[in-house]
C-alpha cells in the first residue's frame, strides 16, 4: 500500500469522485490514518458516519458523534502538485533510502 497517513490524496469513486472547486482545482483531501493490513485508510471529511456513544463513566455524556468511515486505499489517489492529478507512485531507492515518486512526472511525494 503505497498511502500513508498525512499524505494528500484525491478519491476515485463515489460521490467525492474528482471534484473540483470554483477556481477548477481538484478538491484534495488528507489522509488520518492508514491500515495496510486492511487495505483501508481514513480520509477527513470522506465517508461521514453517525456514531452512537455510550457514556463510559459517571458525569460522561453518551450521544451520537460523527466520525469518518474507512475507506478502501484502492479507490484513493496520492496527489501530485506537479500533474496536478491523482497519480500512481512508485518506490525507488535514492541515496540508499526508499522515496515514493510520481509515475509519471518523477515528482517525490
Amino acid at each position: 500500500m503505497n498511502i500513508k497517513t498525512g499524505d494528500t490524496v484525491v478519491l476515485l469513486t463515489g460521490k467525492y469522485e474528482e471534484k473540483k472547486d470554483k477556481n477548477g482545482k481538484l478538491i484534495t483531501h488528507k489522509v488520518i490514518a492508514a491500515s495496510p493490513k486492511e487495505g483501508k485508510v481514513i480520509v477527513e471529511g470522506v465517508n461521514v458516519v453517525h456514531k452512537h456513544v455510550k457514556p463510559r463513566k459517571q458525569g460522561d455524556q453518551g450521544g451520537i458523534i460523527e466520525t469518518e468511515g474507512a475507506v478502501y486505499a484502492c479507490k484513493v489517489a496520492l496527489y501530485c502538485d506537479k500533474c496536478g492529478a491523482g497519480r500512481r507512485a512508485k518506490t525507488i531507492v535514492k541515496d540508499g533510502k526508499k522515496v515514493r515518486v510520481c509515475c509519471k512526472c518523477g515528482k517525490e511525494f
